[in-house]
């Protein structure tokens, strides 16, 4: 499964049932570079478990404000459109993981 390109539009429709990880990014934001390919294998690893997103906060200010993003790179964990867990800034594949593992 790939990483679906999230806006305001398809947000809930999308992201709000089931778990879902989603990765608010910019494509200036070299720390959120970093993440993609993290991003990408996890998509891959919990393929038909969990729905991974990511969401482009210069292109979707409203959906940023929404969850109240303030850095990026910011990735969070939901559970029927409902936070669960919040990671600013870089971390490694495990510790995404670990948090997916957790709620599926």
């Amino acid at each position: 499964m790939s990483v679906e390109n999230l806006t305001s539009e398809t947000f809930d429709s999308v992201a709000g049932e089931g778990c879902a990880l989603v990765d608010f990014w910019a494509a200036w934001c070299m720390p959120c570079r970093m993440v993609a390919p993290t991003i990408e294998e996890l998509a891959e690893e919990f393929d038909e478990k969990v729905t991974v997103g990511k969401v482009n906060v210069d292109n979707d200010g409203a959906l940023a404000a929404r969850f109240g993003i303030m850095s990026i790179p910011t990735v969070i964990l939901l559970r029927d459109g409902k936070e669960v867990k919040r990671f600013i800034g870089v971390q490694s594949k495990d510790v995404y993981a670990d948090a997916l593992r957790a709620e599926v």
